[in-house]
């Protein structure tokens, strides 16, 4: 199974996206910028094709599974080994400033320069995890960020 993150339009503080699974739209997304220079947590994830497993510990771990108890939350979405990066989540969030390096999903996305955001993000969580986690469980989930923005 493939998630596949299609960059579409950049500022200098964001990064707004299509996610796509297995050819099938399902939700926006937003990243920190390029950045030639990684800066720590305030840069996108390299273009290019990355496994994704599941992460059962930190913060972000415990929280999710109170706050999604309804679609059994059972870890998080963890982009591996890119070369430079770690700890790279797949979360909730609106803005560049909920980033902290990782991909934020949303039902919608708001395109104004220097103002970008999604938004309804839960909702967008709900709809893209219960899609992928099975494959992640089982190691056959793959990422693809393309760079179509610049």
């Amino acid at each position: 199974m493939k998630i596949i993150v299609d960059r579409f339009i950049s500022d200098s503080e964001s990064t707004i996206s299509h996610i796509s699974v297995d050819q099938r739209f399902v939700c926006f997304g937003l990243e920190d910028e390029f950045r030639a220079i990684k800066v720590l947590k305030e840069t996108r994830i390299p273009a290019g094709t990355y496994k994704v497993a599941l992460r059962t510990r930190g913060k972000h771990h415990q929280q999710y599974i109170e706050r999604f108890k309804d679609i059994q939350h059972e870890g998080m979405l963890e982009v591996l080994e890119v070369p430079g990066f770690t700890d790279i989540l797949i979360h909730c969030g609106n803005t560049h400033t909920d980033t902290e390096g990782c991909l934020l999903v949303g039902t919608s996305a708001h395109t104004d320069p220097e103002n970008m955001s999604v938004s309804s993000s839960s909702i967008a969580y709900r709809k893209l995890y219960p899609l992928v986690v099975g494959a992640a469980k089982n190691g056959s989930l793959s990422i693809t960020l393309e760079d179509n923005d610049r």
